[in-house]
């Protein structure tokens, strides 16, 4: 099977990277197709399966585990898994499509040590954590532990931006996503 290359956009949640990431999929000519990544959480309102993420059990999500399913995943949380099934990622690249990756900062370092030569990764750093907690909060989709869980992993997060290949600042969207549109054609042409 021929390969496509791999765009792996990673950040604390609440750092913009699921709008930055549909914004190069509108950028037709990077042929770049969305990798739905599988998760036991359960779905928001707003959430639909096959569409957002593939909902799946803990002891389902386990169990693909055990068969070699993902080429990556973490318990991001106690109890609540995420992970990219590979069948995903091939179905893409059959389509001649270009894999991009909106996904936690394990998961993408994980996905750059899978396919060196084919991947480039990208953090996504919000201006400041104090930004990211009223994000968060706006958004109004987090219990007061679940907002405190996030933040707390988004600090840790931040300090791993240093081992991504480029960092992109998200504090004035527009040039955040022309920043990340030259660097994607750039490293999809090479």
């Amino acid at each position: 099977m021929t390969k496509g290359k791999c765009v792996v956009l990673s950040a604390p949640s609440g750092s913009g990277k699921t709008t930055l990431a549909k914004q190069l999929l509108q950028y037709e000519p990077l042929q770049l197709a969305f990798s739905i990544s599988a998760t036991s959480r359960e779905p928001r309102a707003n959430e639909k399966h096959g569409v957002d993420y593939f909902f799946i059990s803990p002891e389902r999500f386990q169990k693909q585990i055990d068969q070699g399913d993902f080429i990556e995943y973490e318990e991001v949380y106690p109890g609540v898994y995420y992970g990219t099934l590979r069948a995903e990622v091939e179905r893409l690249w059959l389509e001649g499509k270009h894999v991009i990756f909106d996904i936690d900062v394990e998961g993408g370092l994980q996905i750059k040590k899978q396919f060196p030569a084919q991947t480039i990764t990208i953090f996504i750093k919000p201006p400041s954590l104090e930004a990211l907690k009223e994000r968060l909060t706006n958004r109004e989709t987090e219990s007061t532990e679940s907002l405190k869980m996030r933040l707390n992993k988004a600090e840790n997060e931040m300090k791993s931006a240093p081992k991504f290949e480029h960092i992109v600042h998200n504090n004035i969207l527009s040039e955040a996503g022309a920043e990340l549109e030259e660097l994607v054609t750039q490293f999809i042409k090479s």
